[in-house]
């Protein structure tokens, strides 16, 4: 890397290489046509005051660009040589063009800031260049009390995310409830996946309270995937009953929470074990916990088919355990015992931390046992 570069990177001044798959740049030149006539009169207006003062009064090409800016811009400085008779009444002359083409360019100064939009986008450019830079994000669609809770969570684990709604006020919205990247846009209009830049999120969630707002989401998300023509989102979802759970997940949505089910269920395992909900909070829900939970699949080749979980050694070996068993077809096992079978096709629920999980999950799908176990 050259020092020049290097400096530039120190300072900050790096080029922005990430692009917003929408360009607002053709709005904002429509915003600032109203200025190309005022600029237009001054140039002709300098180069008409400068051929008058070397025609009538025979003046340096400098001296007559200088006394022209001058009397142009009614600074006062006064004659920077004498003029004659006919140079007076052509700087007279000059004096009032200039001091209408001013009023001119004030008015329209003032409707374009006060009627057009330049400054808001400005802005808006500003943070798609921003969110343009993300990767593996996720973009939540409508914002409500579920939003901000979610963008709490987020936040205090170094998720990144963009959230998309059409309130007018979105920017003291995002401001009061930490949105770090928002865009104010309808969230099922494709104009709405250009600027949240979807085509490179990990996953889209449709968080309105109206089940209707949320099928037309999940359908579009869907359709967009397909033109994009890449892997699929992972689409999340709420939903108000159980009923409307099955429907969104038929529609297509990976997961579906349904809130009240939810809140219920917490409350209850709150009720019935205190300590438990204690463990939750300290190791799932803290951010930057030590301790994980994943599944890892049990292929059919793998070497712990028909073999008891205690012959794996993930506790002795890995500090990890087997809190779960999903067997292929049958509902979840909690907490098994260390003689419980593994069977092909099922799933282990691992709870331990990172490093310790991923070493699990390798020795797990081999086909044969490694020789230190």
């Amino acid at each position: 890397m050259s020092i020049f570069r290097r400096v530039k990177k120190a300072l900050g001044w790096e080029i922005r290489t990430a692009k917003p798959e929408y360009d607002l740049n053709p709005i904002i030149y429509s915003q600032l046509k109203p200025f190309r006539l005022p600029l237009v009169l001054v140039q002709v207006i300098m180069i008409i005051g400068t051929m008058g003062y070397i025609l009538i009064d025979d003046f340096p090409i400098l001296d007559a660009i200088y006394q022209t800016g001058i009397t142009f811009t009614t600074v006062g400085f006064g004659e920077i040589a004498p003029i004659s008779p006919a140079g007076r009444f052509f700087t007279v002359t000059l004096i009032i063009f200039g001091f209408a083409l001013f009023t001119l360019s004030t008015a329209v100064l003032i409707e374009a800031v006060i009627k057009g939009r330049l400054f808001e986008l400005y802005k808006e450019r500003n943070m798609l260049y921003k969110i343009a830079r993300l990767r593996q994000h996720f973009v939540i669609f409508y914002h409500n009390e579920y939003t901000a809770q979610l963008a709490k969570q987020f936040n205090d684990n170094h998720i990144p995310f963009v959230v998309v709604d059409p309130s007018e006020d979105m920017e003291e919205i995002a401001k009061e409830h930490n949105y770090p990247y928002f865009v104010k846009e309808e969230p099922y209009k494709e104009l709405a996946f250009l600027k949240s830049h979807l085509s490179s999120a990990k996953g889209a969630i449709s968080l309105s309270k109206n089940i209707s707002d949320n099928i037309t989401l999940i359908a579009s998300v869907r359709l967009y995937e397909k033109e994009l023509g890449r892997s699929p989102f992972l689409i999340i979802s709420n939903a108000e009953t159980q009923n409307e759970k099955i429907r969104l997940q038929k529609l297509g949505a990976d997961k579906v929470v349904a809130t009240p089910s939810l809140m219920a269920k917490r409350v209850s395992a709150m009720a019935i074990r205190p300590d438990m909900e204690n463990v939750l909070d300290e190791f799932l829900y803290k951010p930057d916990t030590p301790i994980d939970m994943e599944e890892a699949f049990v292929g059919e080749d793998s070497w712990t088919v028909n073999r008891e979980i205690k012959d794996l050694h993930l506790r002795d070996r890995m500090k990890v355990s087997v809190i779960g068993i999903t067997p292929k077809k049958g509902k979840f096992i909690q907490m098994p015992k260390g003689t419980a079978v593994i069977t092909p096709g099922c799933k282990l629920l691992l709870v331990g931390n990172q490093k310790g999980i991923s070493k699990s999950k390798r020795i797990i799908s081999l086909t044969e046992k490694p020789d230190d176990l």
